[in-house]
């Protein structure tokens, strides 16, 4: 919870459409807070569909152009089955990052009750997202896609369908790592399939004609050449921000921090669940994080009306400011 001490305030703002009761949701009941996270933005379906379709082209051309066909049984067992393997892992970590809460704050949370729960002291303030009605935790941003308050949010990535945060950044940086990995893996492929094709007959280096052989291998020395690049890249901001304690939203704005920061390899493995081992790999583990969230942030506020103007004069009244932020 962003609590902060009062040279910290900013100016108040009352504007009337923020703080009338219809306006915000109320909080989700209990019994639909297990359903499943998907986020329902075309643009993001279409680039997570095109993700697939392109790993799974890469697969093709691998397999039925230059594995295939070749003479040596051993390569082609040992390269099908790793690139498969790292195909695999990829797609997996794609799924989880698409599909795992990254982190969203209870929405329509900011109740009488719930920040009168909060136990405030004279001087503290409470920040309120006026697009999702949420107290924010500190930290915390709202997305416009999701259309929710992100924990630790780092950026919203339309390949994944999904905020990048508290909950799935392991996930988005397992994907960035394996689609990297089956880049380069498929690009040395090419280059040695290339110069097989040359000392030997075209027509013999290939299951398919040696025009459509080289347009195929040529489109996936593109993709895998953009995307090593790409997810390098991605994989290399991931990371620093997790050794930094620094998501991109925060280095972007020159945000100064006000919390503590957990940096090096003690970020890493806050990120990643626990000590190093196998499981940082695993996209299929869950996250076992050292420093659990607290309890009053991730509780869902108990149904209530919003907070009304007079109910903010009465707590202002005590010295405890509500803080409108607007992102």
């Amino acid at each position: 919870m962003m609590i902060t001490p009062v040279h910290r305030f900013r100016d108040i703002e009352r504007t009337p459409e923020y703080l009338q009761p219809e306006k915000c949701v109320p909080p989700p009941s209990r019994a639909s807070l297990g359903t499943m996270w998907f986020i329902r933005d075309g643009c993001g379906i279409a680039c997570a569909v095109v993700t697939w379709m392109l790993v799974f082209y890469a697969d093709f051309v691998v397999l039925l152009v230059m594995l295939v066909p070749s003479r040596d049984y051993v390569y082609s067992v040992i390269n099908g089955t790793l690139f498969n393997t790292l195909a695999f892992l990829a797609l997996a970590s794609h799924f989880r990052a698409m599909l795992t809460d990254p982190g969203a704050v209870p929405k329509g949370n900011a109740t009488k009750e719930f920040i009168e729960s909060l136990q405030l002291k004279p001087g503290q303030v409470v920040y309120k997202c006026p697009k999702c009605c949420s107290i924010k935790p500190d930290r915390a941003h709202h997305c416009s896609v999701c259309k929710r308050c992100i924990r630790k949010m780092d950026h919203h990535c339309p390949w994944v369908n999904n905020c990048v945060g508290e909950n799935n950044q392991k996930y988005f940086v397992l994907f960035t790592m394996y689609i990297a990995l089956i880049s380069l893996h498929a690009l040395i492929m090419v280059g040695f399939h290339f110069l097989y094709c040359f000392e030997e007959d075209w027509t013999k280096c290939s299951s398919f004609s040696p025009p459509t052989t080289v347009i195929l291998l040529i489109l996936l020395c593109f993709e895998a050449l953009l995307f090593l690049i790409f997810t390098s890249v991605m994989f290399g901001t991931q990371v620093h921000s997790i050794c930094t304690d620094e998501t991109g939203i925060e280095r972007l704005k020159n945000q100064k921090p006000t919390w503590e920061k957990i940096s090096g390899w003690e970020g890493m493995k806050l990120a990643f669940g626990g000590a190093f081992s196998l499981g940082w790999f695993n996209p299929f583990s869950n996250l076992n994080c050292e420093r659990p969230v607290p309890a009053e942030v991730m509780a869902a506020a108990p149904v209530s009306e919003i907070m009304t103007q007079e109910e903010i004069e009465q707590f202002l009244a005590r010295d405890v400011a509500i803080q409108m932020l607007h992102e």
